[in-house]
């Protein structure tokens, strides 16, 4: 069982990096009625760029994220870059199924810049989103990261459900993960 509670104080919004060992058992969540997953193509650049701006609490969003993100291989972005769309083609939320250099000895992939439009938060597209570009991975990768932060309680419970674990050799580690532990129930965070 997993439960978020509301914090008692302000707390300090800091990176973390989260592990998924394989990409074998990957938990399937259908896209819900309604709604569609493509690849995206280097003219929805800037439709990308508005979904990360109104879905994004923390960080200012810069017109040329995206081309430092994943600019090195635009080639790559109808199989690795995501939209989830409405069936008349309202763009609601992006994820991608990304790379990063060898680490750990491996090519690991990477879930990258998950981002669902406020007016359609709750509805599983993030879920759905995130079962396709993790089995898009394992096409291609044994194992997958990613890095989120601290202040984002219900992305890091949605990865715990998808089997990522906390990253303990990340900077910080052993602070940012005992916060999440004060605010997020969750047996895989049991120690």
């Amino acid at each position: 069982m997993h439960n978020v509670t509301a914090p008692c104080e302000t707390i300090e919004n800091i990176a973390v990096k989260m592990i998924r060992p394989h990409l074998c058992e990957i938990l399937e969540a259908p896209m819900p009625a309604g709604f569609r997953i493509r690849g995206m193509t280097p003219r929805d650049i800037p439709t990308w760029t508005l979904i990360e701006r109104d879905a994004e609490p923390f960080l200012t969003i810069g017109d040329d994220l995206f081309v430092k993100e994943f600019g090195h291989d635009l080639a790559a972005l109808p199989e690795r870059c995501y939209f989830i769309e409405t069936e008349t083609g309202e763009p609601a939320a992006t994820i991608s199924a990304w790379y990063d250099v060898a680490e750990r000895g491996v090519n690991p992939g990477r879930i990258h810049w998950v981002a669902t439009r406020p007016a359609y938060q709750r509805r599983g597209l993030a879920r759905a989103g995130l079962s396709y570009a993790l089995n898009r991975l394992a096409d291609w990768h044994d194992l997958a990261l990613l890095g989120t932060s601290t202040g984002r309680l219900g992305a890091i419970q949605l990865y715990l459900d998808f089997g990522f674990v906390p990253d303990m050799n990340a900077s910080r580690a052993e602070e940012a993960w005992a916060q999440v532990r004060g605010q997020l129930q969750h047996a895989a965070l049991a120690q």
